[in-house]
């Protein structure tokens, strides 16, 4: 490992080891706050775009697993952490840390103080950062920095380019996914849930998803903004009335959009495994995974038709959405295998199956609202 550098945008650098690919890199700086699953942060796609520090400080002691993965390849655009540990001891690994970042040319810095990074993210919000070599002069990369456009739509980077199947042994669903950056263990939740799951790109046309005669949707999470996916909001609009609805982080704020309710960025991000939230109907509190920059403003919510099911037990934001009669639900986190917002997708589609009647009555909505970027 050679000596490299990390460069905060707010001029802030650290001095660390290399590991993993020895490219530069400049992208947006997260944290994530996760004790365990370093694995699942390196191939979640909804992290592509980012350079994420980890709050816990040993990394790589476990390796990585090939049943394990979130997706194909590693997705961030860099790793930050306090130690790594290059001799895993975990009897299933298949692959070091360092090799896979190598292997999908992605750059990582250990030694840096990660309890500072973290707290300077927190205090002053996400910002731009760069990895580089150690030797490189502060004020050229600090303008090299201002010079950066990050990239738009990132969820065209991450989405299949065509559609596939994922089957199930006595399948009773067939779930169109609307693929934004579509993590395994969400597609696992599904097929163990007797769904046959229809993967498509994230800009199929809603006459394309029709043809596939759903049982139900799911916009799945995913990178970047909300507003740069116009096409998915206007497809969730002609959808809603006809059929179930689930949508998962960045597709919890794609349909939030879709029924005019607004969505804004947060400072610091919440990204993690810890995170408590309330079930509002169920009055329990859960612990639950999530990655997202965004979140919907709870006042836009006021004379919108989606009920808010879930909150964050430390800021109060909105963690989920329902309108029980147009048979949509939404969460910002990672619903649970047989917990409450997946069963419930589940209900809707037993509920759409058994009421015949409901058919005619589905073709027969009004105008979908207009959603608003502001």
């Amino acid at each position: 490992m050679r000596d490299r550098m990390l460069v905060l945008e707010n001029g802030k650098t650290y001095m660390g080891r290399g590991f993993g690919s020895e490219k530069q890199a400049v992208a947006r700086l997260v944290f994530n706050t996760e004790m365990v699953g370093y694995q699942e942060v390196l191939s979640d796609p909804s992290y592509c775009g980012n350079i994420v520090v980890m709050s816990y400080p040993l990394i790589g002691n476990y390796g990585l697993t090939d049943e394990d993965y979130e997706s194909k390849g590693v997705h961030i655009g860099g790793f930050v952490i306090r130690e790594y540990n290059d001799n895993p001891s975990n009897f299933r690994f298949t692959q070091k840390v360092s090799q896979v970042m190598e292997d999908n040319d992605v750059p990582g810095i250990a030694g840096v103080d990660t309890r500072e990074i973290v707290k300077i993210i927190r205090d002053e919000g996400e910002m731009l950062a760069m990895i580089t070599d150690a030797d490189r002069d502060l004020n050229e990369c600090l303008e090299e920095m201002k010079k950066y456009s990050e990239p738009k739509n990132l969820v065209s980077k991450v989405s299949t380019r065509g559609i596939w199947y994922a089957r199930t042994r006595n399948p009773k669903y067939t779930v169109v996914a609307i693929d934004c950056g579509l993590q395994r263990s969400l597609l696992k939740s599904l097929t163990d849930a007797a769904c046959n799951v229809i993967v498509v790109p994230y800009d199929t046309p809603y006459e394309v998803i029709e043809n596939h005669k759903p049982s139900g949707v799911l916009i799945s999470s995913g990178p970047g903004s909300p507003f740069d996916l116009e096409c998915i909001v206007e497809t969730i609009q002609k959808l809603k009335y006809l059929t179930p609805i689930l949508g998962v982080g960045l597709g919890h704020e794609l349909v939030a959009l879709s029924y005019g309710a607004k969505i804004q960025a947060l400072c610091a991000g919440k990204r993690g495994s810890n995170i408590p939230v309330m079930n509002l109907i169920e009055d329990k509190v859960y612990i639950v995974e999530q990655n997202n920059s965004y979140c919907v403003d709870a006042k836009s919510l006021k004379g919108c038709s989606l009920k808010v099911i879930y909150e964050s037990i430390c800021d109060g934001t909105v963690e989920g959405l329902m309108n029980e009669g147009d048979m949509v639900i939404s969460s910002q986190f990672i619903p649970q295998a047989n917990g409450f917002v997946l069963n419930k997708f589940i209900s809707f589609m037993d509920k759409l199956a058994l009421a015949d009647n409901l058919v005619v009555n589905r073709y027969q909505h009004e105008k979908p609202a207009k959603y608003n970027k502001d």
